[in-house]
């Protein structure tokens, strides 16, 4: 039987994926327009990065309060196998973030309504690159404790509904354009060549 910290991490978790996944939609980025100008729009990255930031604080206490019990931790070597895994998943989500534009993911340049198709990079092997090397770099650790299964497996699953919310609002953003690189680029099974033209494709600006 899971304890109730389990539990409660598990609720925190949950409700963190709702609103998560609520503000990242195209309802609120529309109420938010409608709300504060299309110029204010500029900063909702931004602003979505510093709540998303601020409502994970609460997580890392809960775990520090409640570390779980443990159910499993990997002896050597196979644990520094598992690290060096982990630090390649950590790497290659870093060099993911930078194909990405680092800078207009988080927010801190503003969006200015222009947004690109990317297909350079990890991008030309699979769809969600990002989701792939965080769900690696989670699964890989060498210890693994009551409480940090149930952050796993809830993960997993908000990464996978979260691609396919993502993809939605893609599809809607670029329309053809997108619909042909979902049939040429798997989404979360990379293949090892990368064989999508790299041509660049910007989302119209609506008004």
């Amino acid at each position: 039987m899971f304890s109730n910290s389990t539990l409660i991490i598990a609720l925190y978790l949950i409700g963190f994926a709702a609103v998560h996944s609520l503000l990242a939609g195209t309802w609120a980025k529309r109420r938010a327009q409608r709300a504060f100008g299309k110029r204010a729009m500029r900063w909702y990255r931004l602003s979505f990065t510093l709540f998303a930031t601020a409502t994970l604080i609460p997580l890392l206490y809960l775990f520090y309060l409640f570390p779980g019990e443990v159910i499993y931790l990997v002896p050597s070597p196979w644990r520094w196998i598992m690290i060096a895994g982990q630090l390649a998943a950590a790497l290659a989500l870093g060099k993911t973030l930078m194909e990405a534009g680092a800078l207009t993911f988080l927010g801190i340049r503003p969006d200015e309504g222009k947004d690109e198709l990317i297909v350079q990079g990890f991008y030309c092997r699979v769809r969600n690159p990002l989701f792939l090397f965080a769900l690696i770099f989670l699964w890989l650790s060498p210890i693994m404790t009551e409480n940090l299964l149930v952050l796993y497996l809830i993960a997993t699953v908000y990464f996978r509904l979260g691609s396919v919310h993502e993809e939605r609002m893609l599809t809607e953003k670029f329309g053809n354009a997108y619909r042909d690189y979902q049939k040429q680029v798997p989404r979360i099974v990379p293949r090892l060549s990368c064989r999508y033209p790299e041509t660049k494709v910007v989302a119209p600006e609506k008004d």
